[in-house]
């Protein structure tokens, strides 16, 4: 049996349309592992990024980025979050913190 590739979308990729192609290549996978153990592969791999921003090279550092996203658009999956909802709720209008464009919270604090 040949592999299915999601065809890519024209207009870019979205949260959405990233979460659906996560769910329709390992939705099956992702279901029987379980909350728990994908933060753990989640949590690997923000290590693994951490390893490619001190030493890696720009197309280690993108791939690493690109496995974070992936993980965490897995874990909402699973937990039946809708991502990109989630993160319009939160940052579509302004900073979540101080309510400015841009955001005028202090440095020093996070947001």
């Amino acid at each position: 049996m040949s592999p299915i590739h999601p065809p890519a979308p024209a207009d870019g990729l979205t949260i959405a349309r990233l979460q659906t192609i996560i769910l329709q290549v390992y939705g099956e996978k992702d279901a029987a592992r379980g909350d728990s153990a994908t933060f753990l592969w989640l949590a690997e791999e923000f290590g693994e990024l951490a390893t490619a921003l001190r030493s890696g090279t720009q197309e280690e550092l993108a791939a690493e980025m690109a496995d974070v996203l992936a993980w965490l658009a897995t874990l909402a999956n699973i937990r039946g979050i809708d991502l990109e909802a989630a993160v319009l709720k939160k940052y579509g209008r302004s900073c979540p913190g101080c309510g400015s464009i841009p955001c005028a919270c202090d440095p020093a604090e996070k947001p």
